[in-house]
């Protein structure tokens, strides 16, 4: 453990975030005048002071990280980053500092859920900011870090360890891991600035096109308006919206391949998509059905625009709603909820348990029922061509063992202070699949949650963030031993 290195690299983070945090915010002021700037540069001076303060008391160490070490990076980072977003909503809004940390965190780990009310009165620059937490926790800073971080003569593969989503994590894109980050960040920036281009061809003012850009392409599901898409009132709005939360579900080592072949072959190729596919495919089709069926829109396009958008918003944990998805008949509601934990692809913006380890858990299923017909067979697991080693496996359901655990804990933690159960097993489900919107009392809003529910569920976007394993390890005994 290198805590000057550790405590250094915090600094360098910090002042990063100081930048790209709060001075577009400043520039939106000033366009605007909306009053706010002195909230911004006072926020943008705590940060930078502190960030390097930690960084100037450890300038002089040059240590490798170790994997433990980027496994605290990244969750005191994020705790810190949440922490320290908050001050805005402190200085401008005024919010306890229960839901100024539950804004913060909900933007940072891109889950969109939300306690303020009246989205249409806020200053723009306060809107602003909160687009932009979502669309730096997207990608993650950490994974803009990686480009920084070897000219400062600091070694960043254990960073994008820890950072980076999904069960195969030692895949890079490029040899060099500058490299790799680099090219995330540039796909990243691409698809931000085709959505807003479209947001802005099909309606959209430019403040809101870049706005919804930033948490399409992020699925993180933050809208300047409380009416969320919704609000714009437009089916080709809702088509642009759709298009970019699939693309941003998938893989984007995907992307990065098809940017490198100028081909998009191999995505039909990929087991992962066309399962995502699938699942899109199956949930939107079950879903316009029953809606058209129960009569629950006048008209079979209505029914079809406002389910497939739902459908792809949810499963893909984006939360973007231009219906009342939790008063839709039958069982639509838990569907779509249920869909939000099995999430986006691993190596995607999006949340939950990824769609590649629900892929490798029917396929071990499917395996174990191979096995009582044949004991003594020898049945490897594939994916596409490639066996899948059992290591791969064991992991996997280790993860999903500890998700469900870690599930149950929560929900239990929510009920006992006083949450009821509706609320309470969605509010878990939506904040630790990082989606956002739930049923009953969070279809809208968490302000009406009470105060130790919003810190319960503070953690539970940080263990979806994180992936749960990268925040439960800094708990176990053997962590902390040399």
């Amino acid at each position: 453990m290198h805590p000057f290195m550790i405590t250094k690299i915090l600094g360098i983070l910090l002042m990063l975030f100081s930048l790209l945090g709060t001075l577009p915010p400043m520039l939106v002021s000033l366009l605007y005048r909306d009053g706010m700037i002195g909230v911004f540069f006072t926020t943008f001076l705590s940060l930078l002071l502190l960030g390097a303060g930690l960084w100037g008391l450890t300038v002089r160490n040059r240590k490798e990280l170790t994997i433990r070490d980027g496994f605290l990076v990244v969750t005191l980072f994020w705790s810190v980053l949440g922490l320290a977003g908050c001050l805005p909503f402190v200085l401008a809004l005024e919010l306890s500092l229960a839901d100024a940390v539950f804004e913060s965190l909900s933007g940072l780990t891109t889950t969109g859920a939300t306690v303020i009310v009246g989205l249409d009165g806020l200053p723009k620059s306060i809107l602003f900011y909160r687009q932009l937490l979502q669309w730096m926790g997207g990608m993650g800073i950490i994974v803009l870090a990686m480009a920084l971080l070897p000219m400062l003569g600091i070694g960043g593969m254990q960073l994008y360890q820890a950072e980076t989503p999904g069960p195969l994590k030692d895949n890079k894109l490029v040899p060099r891991l500058a490299e790799t980050a680099k090219a995330l960040w540039y796909i990243y920036l691409t698809l931000t600035l085709a959505c807003a281009l479209a947001y802005w061809a099909v309606g959209m003012e430019a403040f809101d096109a870049i706005s919804h850009a930033f948490t399409t392409v992020a699925i993180g599901g933050f809208s300047t308006h409380d009416a969320s898409i919704g609000y714009f009132d437009n089916p080709m709005v809702d088509l642009v919206a759709i298009v970019f939360m699939v693309i941003a579900g998938v893989n984007f080592a995907l992307h990065f391949t098809a940017w490198q072949r100028r081909s998009i072959k191999h995505y039909l190729a990929d087991p992962e998509f066309r399962f995502y596919a699938f699942i899109l495919g199956f949930l939107s089709f079950a879903t316009i059905g029953i809606l058209y069926l129960t009569a629950t829109y006048d008209s079979f396009f209505e029914a079809a625009i406002k389910g497939l958008f739902q459908v792809v918003s949810i499963a893909t944990t984006t939360g973007f709603v231009t219906a009342d998805f939790s008063a839709w008949p039958l069982f639509l509601p838990y569907l779509l909820l249920y869909a939000a934990i099995i999430g986006a692809c691993a190596g995607s913006t999006g949340g939950g348990i990824k769609v590649i380890r629900i892929l490798l858990i029917f396929k071990q299923g499917f395996r174990e029922v191979q096995r009582l017909i044949h004991p003594k067979a020898v049945i490897p697991i594939k994916l596409g061509s490639k066996r899948v080693p059992d290591r791969v496996i064991e992991s996997v359901w280790g993860f999903f063992a500890v998700y469900v655990m870690v599930f149950m804990l929560m929900l239990l933690a929510l009920l006992a202070s006083g949450v009821e159960i509706i609320t309470a097993f969605s509010a878990v489900g939506a904040c630790i699949n990082n989606l956002g919107p739930g049923l009953a009392d969070v279809s809208a809003s968490y302000a009406a949650l009470p105060v130790t529910a919003k810190w319960i569920l503070c953690v539970a976007m940080l263990l979806g963030r994180l992936e749960v394993f990268t925040l439960l390890v800094l708990f176990t005994p053997m962590f902390w031993r040399r």
